[in-house]
């Protein structure tokens, strides 16, 4: 069970200044129903109570009026202030949801004896205190209103918003060191990742340049056994050409030989070396004639 304590509403400074000006209007509009109620009676003696004796028909009559005027007084101001309580709540609830706040209220605390009585207890001490401040003071400033800026929830949640926010500037102060370090970790990496892969890729080169050379050695080797092969076989064939062509040679001496002593011993070859022996005669006679002229001359 809630327990109010004296002269307190358990609620802050501004709050319970709220509640303060709540039941001042509270109290002026209950005033206000009294005197409507005090004037009904009024205007009954005023207007009915002008005789000394009233017959029992007649008293009935003039209470059943003053009943009826009463109760339509007293129903109307309880009914305005259900209402007015109703707007009062209704301003509540508007400004927790625009924070996302969901309010609930206790219908049953408003019976509640005990607090009933702890509230007019309050109510006292604040009018008592009120009216010694308004002796001293009589011009006191108007509080602000429910809508309006300046509310405790208001400058909590901006106190409570401002420290996240500073934590959260300094936890971002910290992820961006640790980004920078983890940048520059990354920049040596990535550079040590380029010079490593430059070592392999100079390591693959000469890994494929040692591949040509075995490759252009074998290829050399198996072109100088080629060769060499080659060789030993055009040097056994060139020694077979000369044996063979020593051999024709041989053989074509041995048949111009034979062929000429054929042809030595025919008819044609005698008459022919008789023709030539005449003429190499007479080439010589001519000779030493034409000496003997030359001689003369």
């Amino acid at each position: 069970m809630v327990v109010l304590h004296c002269a307190e509403l358990g609620v802050n400074e501004h709050h319970q200044n709220e509640v303060v000006s709540y039941m001042r209007f509270a109290r002026f509009k209950r005033g206000m129903c009294l005197k409507t109620v005090d004037s009904c009676f009024q205007d009954l003696k005023d207007s009915r109570l002008v005789e000394e004796t009233f017959t029992v028909d007649e008293v009935i009559d003039m209470l059943d009026e003053l009943q009826s005027v009463v109760h339509s007084e007293v129903e109307s101001e309880l009914i305005n202030t259900t209402y007015t309580n109703v707007l009062l709540l209704r301003q509540l609830f508007s400004q927790a949801e625009k924070w996302y706040l969901k309010l609930q209220t206790d219908v049953s605390d408003l019976e509640n004896r005990e607090l009933l009585d702890q509230v007019a207890e309050f109510e006292k001490s604040e009018y008592t205190s009120s009216s010694e401040k308004s002796t001293a003071d009589p011009i006191k400033p108007k509080l602000a209103p429910l809508n309006e800026g300046g509310s405790e929830l208001l400058n909590k949640t901006v106190a409570h918003l401002q420290e996240e926010n500073e934590k959260l500037k300094t936890r971002l102060r910290t992820i961006e060191t640790q980004a920078t370090a983890a940048l520059d970790e990354k920049a040596k990496l990535e550079k040590s990742l380029r010079d490593l892969q430059m070592i392999q890729g100079d390591q693959k080169d000469i890994t494929e340049l040692e591949n040509k050379v075995a490759a252009l050695k074998s290829q050399f080797e198996k072109t100088l056994n080629d060769t060499t092969a080659n060789q030993k076989f055009l040097e056994e064939d060139l020694m077979t050409t000369k044996h063979d062509l020593l051999k024709v040679q041989d053989q074509l001496s041995t048949a111009e030989k034979e062929l000429e002593k054929k042809f030595q011993q025919t008819a044609a070859y005698r008459n022919m070396k008789e023709i030539l022996t005449r003429k190499n005669e007479q080439i010589k006679d001519l000779r030493r004639r034409l000496s003997k002229y030359e001689s003369e001359d």
